[in-house]
């Protein structure tokens, strides 16, 4: 079902949660303030998600804050790709609730942040002023190193002289096992720049980013990389040359074994012709039937034609 805002915005879910009676308004200052139709829409639809989001967490429209805003970012990029315009876009809506007295200014005063909070904040200027990341990656950084802070000091004051390999290593242990492959590569990626930038700080003598450890790639792990010499006739002799498919994938893996073709120069259909073209000096270009008797007749296992032998 198709929902209007402000005659202008076409949703396709209505809003719900506190702020369903302010995303028409919102979306409304946003066209006095001449913003293009593609920034509103884009700026609506986050409010409206953000504002499902309060609604499960049950904060109330003149509870909403600031930090709301910061936990909701942080519970979104884990759940897809930030845009470097989130946050702006909620700093918006916070300033337009401020000027509609839906909030006050006490209800968006800075929460106090922890010691490993803080670290992970000076962390993320530098990534921003120093460095130039853009929004998301700094996004994406930020709560890895936030926890592996919370993880070695807990509440107490950071301490980062005080860090070891074992640290580091015992940190990534625990949380790679619960990550996607791509996360726990970004957990690692950003343990790496973060400690880095501690030893660019002079708080860490020792290069703590090399203790870092390789996330493994286990992706489809019992397939062999390649057969043993033994194994290929054992193969080919598995298939059926009864049929067409069988002569043809009899034919690609002879070409494989027999002449060290990669796959992708056999996997196209090219007929007798452009396998004679491919084949050149290693056989002998008397025409189909000679090509024929020299494929079948050929050792597969023999070693691939040099070009000394040509």
């Amino acid at each position: 079902m198709k929902c209007f805002i402000d005659h202008q915005v076409v949703l396709f879910r209505a809003p719900e949660g506190p702020l369903v009676d302010h995303v028409g308004p919102f979306a409304g200052s946003l066209q006095e303030q001449g913003y293009a139709p593609i920034s509103i829409h884009r700026q609506v639809l986050l409010v409206t998600c953000f504002s499902r989001w309060l609604k499960q967490k049950g904060v109330a429209l003149h509870h909403i804050s600031s930090d709301h805003c910061s936990r909701y970012l942080r519970y979104r990029a884990r759940r897809m790709q930030p845009d470097s315009m989130d946050a702006s876009s909620l700093r918006h809506l916070i300033d337009f609730l401020r000027r509609e007295r839906v909030i006050t200014a006490e209800n968006i005063r800075a929460p106090r942040l922890t010691p490993a909070e803080q670290c992970a904040q000076a962390y993320a200027q530098h990534l921003r002023e120093v460095r130039g990341l853009a929004e998301a990656t700094i996004v994406h950084h930020v709560p890895f190193i936030c926890g592996f802070l919370t993880d070695c000091f807990g509440d107490s004051p950071v301490m980062l002289s005080r860090l070891s390999a074992g640290d580091v290593v015992r940190f990534v242990q625990r949380q790679a096992p619960h990550l996607h492959l791509k996360r726990a590569k970004l957990l690692t990626g950003a343990l790496r720049s973060f400690l880095r930038y501690a030893r660019y700080r002079g708080e860490v003598a020792l290069d703590l980013a090399a203790a870092v450890p390789v996330v493994a790639n286990w992706s489809m792990p019992s397939i062999p990389r390649a057969i043993g010499v033994d194994q290929v006739p054992q193969l080919l002799a598995s298939i059926d040359r009864r049929t067409a498919i069988g002569l043809r994938d009899y034919a690609i893996l002879l070409l494989l074994a027999r002449l060290g073709l990669r796959s992708g120069e056999v996997d196209k259909p090219i007929g007798v012709q452009g396998l004679a073209t491919i084949l050149g000096k290693w056989l002998p270009a008397a025409g189909t039937g000679s090509l024929e008797t020299a494929l079948t007749t050929s050792d597969a296992t023999g070693p691939r034609p040099s070009s000394e032998n040509s």
